[in-house]
């Protein structure tokens, strides 16, 4: 068993994991035993969405794991169908049910959906008025860029505390990074080894993935580590969190195995340098309701 990962300090002095579990397309079957391995492994944040159908195995994960409740730092997200006040109050009471717990610890707006920004906003304030009741710890939003973040910051009270986005070597996005710090936001990374590079629709023979290139390559050998760990590691020193996914119980341990050594400034920026500019996942200027089936 790993040691559980630093915590990272929320712009309201709520403290976060510096790397979690993430379940998006974990089957509802294979979810609760991954997040028993993981915290078996000393993982404490679990990362969930209403649309990822598997919030009811993520609490019930929870619970067999037989770690106290506040020991364990839980995400949700509400769904773009369910933006609106009222319904976005209605959608945390369902997610609630479903996760089988009492509170939440962080909240987040699954996407910013510019073409129905008000009913975006609207969201907001309403989980406004769940930090306010206690019934979550903060507040945050996922896939916001600057533009979306600063609109969103005109019309509403409480700063977020996270913006979840896509944030891995090849799509470091490093302007939004440095706008998040300057407004007291944390940068929470999905896809954060490239995943969405290998699942993400191109054909084999044109997918770029990190866990292959030279640079984080050669340092795994340096380091005797797995090219995923790098990877991670460059997430850590860039003091980002990172949900990596997975349901195979060696790469659950092996994703939280990297506090036990540390990379150069200058193999950091090395990494840095694989940037392309590119995402492997949807545009959030073109995200709306209607998106996804």
């Amino acid at each position: 068993m790993t040691g559980p990962a630093p915590l990272l300090t929320l712009n309201n002095g709520v403290r976060m994991p510096t790397l979690g579990l993430g379940v998006y397309q974990s089957p509802p079957d294979e979810t609760i035993p991954a997040v028993t391995t993981a915290i078996e492994n000393g993982y404490r944040l679990i990362d969930t969405a209403a649309a990822y159908g598997n919030e009811k195995e993520v609490g019930a994960g929870i619970a067999r794991s037989g770690i106290g409740r506040e020991d364990i730092f839980v995400i949700t997200k509400v769904w773009m169908t369910d933006y609106g006040y009222e319904a976005t109050l209605r959608a945390f009471d369902t997610s609630l049910t479903k996760l089988g717990l009492d509170h939440l610890d962080l909240y987040l707006l699954h996407w910013p959906a510019p073409s129905a920004f008000d009913t975006t906003v609207a969201s907001y304030k309403a989980a406004e008025k769940l930090l306010a009741d206690g019934r979550v710890r903060a507040i945050g939003v996922c896939n916001h860029t600057p533009a979306h973040l600063t609109d969103l910051m005109a019309r509403t009270d409480v700063v977020p505390a996270v913006n979840q986005v896509e944030l891995h070597p090849f799509f470091s996005q490093p302007e939004l990074r440095a706008f998040d710090v300057r407004q007291g936001i944390r940068t929470q990374s999905w896809s954060p080894i490239g995943g969405v590079n290998r699942y993400g629709g191109e054909s084999p023979d044109k997918v770029r993935d990190p866990l292959q290139e030279p640079t984080i390559t050669g340092l795994a050998e340096k380091y005797g580590k797995s090219p995923a760990q790098i990877i991670l590691r460059w997430q850590v020193e860039h003091d980002l969190c990172a949900i990596p996914k997975s349901v195979k119980p060696h790469r659950i341990a092996e994703n939280i195995a990297i506090f036990d050594f540390s990379l150069t400034p200058h193999e950091v920026a090395a990494i840095d340098a694989l940037d392309t500019g590119a995402r492997g996942g949807p545009d959030p200027d073109h995200v709306g309701p209607d998106t996804f089936s």
